[in-house]
């Protein structure tokens, strides 16, 4: 089992995938859709043969032997994995380009859920197919976390770790059964993959429970795990679950506000407890402040309307808004029901721009969230607190402590600059959808909800989403290398840029 994880990181995904096709053969199996079946049936067995025959050929040679070679493969795992997970889908949907089917599989790996299809026009098996990548996508980034990034000190890990970006390992310091990668990969995988895979199980007997379809509550178990937010029906908003179901997903998406909510592995020299965790106290002040806010600004437009005495209204607008809050927050992107209800009892309609905010924000580090991560908006609110501070008394003196130093100077300034990466890469990938004729507002939401990884943004943000279909090709392979740098981070990017990280 450990020679296992010394060989090629692609190599191992490729086999996971390859094997994973089994399911929705099963599935259009089950439901005479037998050319669905023979697709991918048909592409698992030839994909899991030509994994053993390249695991065989490479059995004698050792791999992932350093962490940022594990980091160049995850970067061509997002790049050319879609390119494999889209044979079956292009061949059991039969109706679209190759390249549509690799626009799916690269919005369903980097988990942003972003698609080109109508619910109606998938198959059960081409549905759960989808879900089913951006579940493995989740999982890979949980495992990724741990056993590649924090090492390499990315990812969000760079606010609380000693050394600089992409050259520093002392997030697994004094663990020495950890400090070969190939281990370090194996035993992220072992503790992580039976936590990931039993919270999607609770969940979808829960839904099951609550009155969804086998389909509907796996595919919603799946995507809220993932924070994908893929659904063969449209969401909770189509589901038979209902409020019920909408309350039941709403638990687990505290697992995207941070990590500390489901495990402590990847050894980071900063783990306080969940109720000291900046990141889990911002994410709940955030999903608590925002609705609150929605909540009296349609409160106060009721009395124009006459609406302001109708209780259930209320209650159902500030649920609406709860959940839809937490969900973009998280980047998982699932609409209640009740979001609408808020329209109907003011009369005024909820501004996009504060769903992109929310995106913009992400959720917490090593965590399936997109965005710029809570640690992140936490160390840039501590430093410019301490500078208001200053401004009063010129001569305090901040808080003590090594780390509370560090999130505040060295942090901060990673933060910040960080930050500034990602605006510029919205400017930029923004200019280049506006060459593809592409309006500012919706180029500026495609833009947001590519680099968010937070797919049903784009529906949901713009007053007359972008037609994702109707794009040309270049657009969608532009939005395509947008979620692969929104799932990666430009700061990884620009660490594998690096010369010196090589030199191990």
């Amino acid at each position: 089992m450990k020679a296992l994880y010394r060989l090629p990181l692609f190599l191992l995904l490729t086999g996971l995938a390859s094997a994973s096709m089994i399911l929705p053969a099963v599935v259009a199996l089950a439901e005479e859709e037998f050319h669905d079946a023979r697709a991918f049936f048909y592409s698992a067995l030839v994909g899991m043969v030509l994994t053993t025959l390249v695991a065989i050929a490479q059995a004698t040679r050792r791999h992932n032997r350093s962490a940022s070679r594990q980091l160049f493969a995850l970067m061509g795992a997002f790049v050319l994995l879609p390119a494999v997970l889209a044979v079956p889908f292009h061949e059991a949907l039969r109706t679209t380009s190759f390249l549509n089917a690799f626009f799916e599989m690269v919005s369903s790996l980097t988990t942003t859920g972003a698609t080109l299809f109508e619910p109606s026009r998938l198959s059960s098996a081409e549905h759960l197919w989808r879900a089913q990548v951006g579940w493995l996508g989740g999982l890979l980034m949980w495992v990724a976390a741990a056993a590649i990034l924090a090492p390499l000190t990315l990812g969000g890990f760079e606010i609380t770790a000693r050394g600089e970006p992409g050259q520093s390992v002392d997030a697994l310091a004094g663990r020495r059964d950890m400090s070969d990668p190939a281990q370090r990969l194996g035993a992220s995988s072992r503790i992580l993959v039976p936590v990931y895979a039993g919270l999607t199980l609770a969940l979808w007997i829960m839904l099951l429970l609550a009155g969804d379809p086998p389909l509907v509550a796996l595919s919603h178990a799946m995507s809220t795990m993932a924070t994908s937010g893929i659904s063969p029906v449209g969401g909770p908003i189509n589901a038979p679950s209902g409020l019920a179901g909408e309350m039941i997903i709403f638990c687990f998406l505290f697992f995207a506000l941070s990590r500390l909510t489901f495990s402590g592995d990847t050894g980071a020299s900063y783990r306080p407890g969940l109720r000291e965790d900046p990141e889990f106290r911002m994410g709940l002040s955030i999903a608590a402040l925002v609705p609150a806010v929605l909540f009296l600004r349609h409160w106060i437009a009721a009395f124009d309307v006459g609406g302001e005495q109708n209780l259930e209204l209320a209650l159902r607008a500030l649920w609406g808004g709860v959940f839809t809050a937490l969900s973009f927050l998280s980047t998982t992107g699932f609409v209640s029901a009740d979001w609408a209800e808020a329209q109907g009892w003011s009369g005024l309609s909820t501004p996009g721009l504060i769903l992109m905010g929310l995106a913009i924000v992400g959720g917490g580090v090593a965590t399936t969230a997109g965005g710029v991560k809570l640690l992140r908006i936490y160390a840039l609110y501590l430093a410019g607190k301490r500078e208001l501070e200053r401004l009063v008394h010129p001569s305090s003196i901040g808080r003590s402590g090594v780390m509370a130093r560090r999130i505040r100077r060295q942090g901060a300034f990673i933060a910040w600059v960080f930050f500034m990466m990602f605006a510029m890469s919205i400017a930029v990938f923004s200019l280049i959808f506006g060459l593809f004729g592409i309006d500012f507002e919706n180029a500026m939401v495609l833009t947001i909800a590519a680099l968010t990884n937070c797919g049903p943004l784009i529906p949901a943000a713009a007053e007359l989403p972008v037609d994702l279909a109707g794009l040309s090709a270049g657009a969608k392979l532009t939005v395509c290398a947008a979620m692969v740098l929104g799932r990666l981070e430009l700061l990884a990017i620009v660490v594998l840029l690096t010369p010196d990280i090589w030199r191990d």
